[in-house]
């Protein structure tokens, strides 16, 4: 088999990051400073594949307590990276090579997560057969909500008087380089709906900000001089993606969410991008929270899908 495994060190971080520049599939949450900023927590297991010593792909990956080698469990999506050479023989060929040498390695399992089609800046679904060919089992899908980039779009009655309500009152938006009040609204609502933390820390989202400052933003809706709503934003070449969204009650009330998401889309189609809501279910997709999915669904976005995938060796 030409296809050579080799697990990612420090030594390859400019090969790595150079690598995901230029790939048809990944987005910035590959670079090593993004994939690496919880190493504390998660025991990375990322892999390059060589052809005559060459990069054809790269895997983010991350190794479990159970014999499982996940597909990177601290990132949202993280299929295999590949750039515009890649054939349907080769990725075969790949997932062929990535099976023995998990098998050589004790795994006794493998999860995947495919790059969901919206982020792909060129046709990018060779990972999609193999799987197929690969046996393998869809375990988990959770549905998003995704307005396209040039698409003809009309908000419901509800929204768009959301829209207007918050107008009238004096809602204003602005960009934020500091996450300190917006995560306070941020934690109080999830904890109180949910029971739940934000993924990432405010130190950690803040580290993440100084890496990445062009592709992480920080929208905010103001009220009286304090911070009702706010919506952070992962962008890359193609997808404007919603991250997190939150609103206090007072927001909630006078319509800030409606007014950020009009603002959000307005901007997403100004940059010519997508424009990603985010997943709208729990348990891997087996509850639909319809409330959630129904408002994002008023501004006229339609659903997408983010996938899981299992394969015994």
């Amino acid at each position: 088999m030409e296809i050579t495994p080799a697990i990612y060190n420090k030594g390859l971080y400019s090969d790595w990051n150079n690598f995901v520049a230029s790939s048809k599939n990944s987005t910035f949450l590959f670079y090593r400073d993004f994939v690496e900023y919880h190493k504390d927590r998660i025991t990375d297991f990322s892999l390059l594949f060589l052809k005559k010593n060459k990069i054809v792909a790269l895997l983010p990956a991350n190794r479990g307590n159970d014999s499982t080698l996940y597909s990177h469990q601290g990132l949202t999506y993280g299929g295999i990276i590949t750039d515009k050479s890649m054939t349907t023989a080769l990725m075969l060929d790949i997932f062929g090579s990535l099976r023995l040498f998990l098998t050589t390695e004790g795994f006794k399992q493998f999860i995947y997560k495919p790059i969901p089609h919206i982020y792909h800046q060129f046709p990018a679904e060779e990972d999609l057969y193999a799987l197929f060919r690969n046996k393998g089992e869809l375990i988990s899908r959770n549905i998003s909500s995704c307005i396209y980039n040039g698409a003809s779009i009309n908000y419901t009655e509800l929204r768009k008087r959301g829209i207007k309500k918050a107008l009238n009152i004096g809602l204003s938006i602005s960009e934020s380089n500091n996450f300190t009040m917006f995560w306070q609204v941020l934690e109080e609502n999830l904890m109180k709906r949910h029971s739940v933390k934000p993924v990432h820390t405010l130190s950690e989202i803040e580290y993440l900000k100084s890496k990445f400052d062009n592709e992480i933003r920080l929208f905010e809706v103001n009220y009286q001089g304090k911070v009702i709503a706010g919506c952070v934003t992962f962008e890359s070449v193609q997808v404007i993606h919603a991250q997190y969204i939150s609103a206090s009650d007072e927001g909630r009330q006078l319509g800030a969410l409606d007014l950020l998401f009009d603002y959000l889309i307005t901007r997403a189609k100004t940059l010519n991008k997508h424009f990603d809501f985010g997943t709208s279910t729990e348990q891997g997709g087996n509850i639909l929270n319809e409330g959630l999915i129904s408002q994002k669904e008023g501004f006229g976005a339609r659903g997408i899908v983010y996938d899981t995938y299992k394969i015994q060796l």
